[in-house]
């Protein structure tokens, strides 16, 4: 209890300061941001380069990005679902024939963002299932979507989406009783009563915007587990100011981590010197250079690290522990002040902590026990991946 305290007080002298030293930020982020002591959220802010280290600047800073979120919404969700005076939609399509083959054309792009909204929808649904808190109501549901009858939210869009894909599935299969199969349709999307939004659907609002803002990348499959525990983090924030603004300020975290990660999720730069095939090559010469047996045995077996490290790098490790280890890992990825290279060395750390086993098992029992890392102290892990890098 008395370190605990003693490292809150050390976070509370920094952030009393007019200008955080992020030098201070990240040394003591890196050992890690006491948990309950409403730091971490402020933290991580700063070190994914949303607010910057001169707290004048804070106020101005994050009502300009809050009013741009808004205008976002207010251009990509809701617009788009407005209802004129008689109370008739006005359909973005209007203008357009669904047949127009032109790919600039509005119904062509209104097929495309459906495809993408049905892949999010499907993969936040299931975003950290070990805890009910995306399943849960949020303290402050968009007030520009939610409880509002003449806006149709993405909730709306999904769940008729389905609906008529349902529809044409069956017809053409000759069935003519189509309403059993609706209702099953439409229990498989319930929702929170009117006025309320769980937290996995602002999610999903924040990764179609995402994938909307960002039509050369749009939205690929494993960004779920990156926005998750960032929303998470700031939706769980002690202070309900902070809390209220949870969704807009994990966009724009998350944007600027993609901005870092982004080749990551690019298929096309898998080989480039940014690319994920160049850092698991680096595993790879780290794994030689730090356990040339082990290294040995893995060549022997074909062991391929992207068999398994693809998804340890390419998802930051969000995958291979229980979220409140992810969040810890994450006080050390993003206090790194070499960006991601301690990364490296978490994975490196990881190989070795099952050295024994790895060196008398098959390939099989090998591949199972790397794709599904066992539970561990995951303090004791990150300690591990420090000694790997002082040496």
């Amino acid at each position: 209890m008395a370190n605990f305290k003693a490292r809150c007080q050390m976070f509370k002298d920094l952030f009393d300061k007019d200008i955080i030293s992020i030098t201070d930020l990240q040394i003591l982020c890196f050992n890690g941001i006491p948990d309950s002591s409403g730091y971490r959220s402020l933290c991580w802010k700063v070190l994914l380069n949303y607010l910057s280290t001169k707290k004048s600047e804070w106020p101005g800073l994050l009502l300009k990005q809050r009013n741009l979120y808004d205008t976002f919404i207010d251009e990509m969700i809701v617009t788009p679902g407005t209802m004129n005076k008689t109370g008739s939609r006005v359909d973005v399509t209007l203008e357009d024939h669904p047949l127009n083959p032109n790919p600039d054309g509005k119904w062509m792009a209104f097929f495309k963002d459906n495809e993408v909204l049905l892949q999010i929808n499907k993969d936040v649904r299931r975003l950290c299932p070990d805890i009910s808190f995306f399943q849960q109501p949020t303290d402050y549901p968009c007030q520009a979507i939610v409880g509002r009858k003449d806006v149709e939210s993405l909730r709306d869009r999904v769940q008729q989406t389905v609906l008529r894909s349902a529809n044409v599935t069956r017809n053409r299969m000759g069935i003519t009783n189509v309403s059993l199969f609706k209702k099953r349709a439409q229990e498989e999307y319930q929702h929170l009563s009117q006025g309320q939004e769980a937290h996995w659907e602002v999610v999903e609002r924040i990764l179609f915007l995402y994938a909307k803002l960002n039509p050369g990348q749009s939205y690929v499959q494993g960004m779920n587990e990156i926005i998750g525990p960032i929303y998470y983090t700031f939706a769980s924030d002690p202070d309900p100011e902070w809390r209220k603004y949870a969704e807009a300020d994990a966009f724009f975290c998350f944007t600027n981590l993609m901005s870092e990660i982004r080749d990551f999720f690019i298929k096309s730069l898998d080989h480039s010197t940014t690319g994920i095939g160049a850092m698991m090559k680096r595993l790879m010469d780290m794994l030689q250079e730090k356990d040339f047996n082990l290294w040995q045995r893995f060549q022997a077996q074909d062991l391929k690290p992207q068999f398994y490290s693809f998804r340890w790098i390419t998802l930051l490790l969000s995958q291979e522990f229980p979220l409140p280890d992810v969040i810890r890992v994450w006080d050390s990825l993003f206090a790194d002040k070499d960006r991601f290279d301690f990364l490296i060395y978490v994975c490196c750390a990881m190989i070795l902590w099952l050295r024994d086993k790895l060196l008398h098992g098959d390939f099989p029992n090998n591949m199972k026990l790397l794709q599904n890392f066992p539970n561990t102290d995951i303090h004791c892990l990150l300690e591990k991946a420090v000694e790997l890098r002082k040496r």
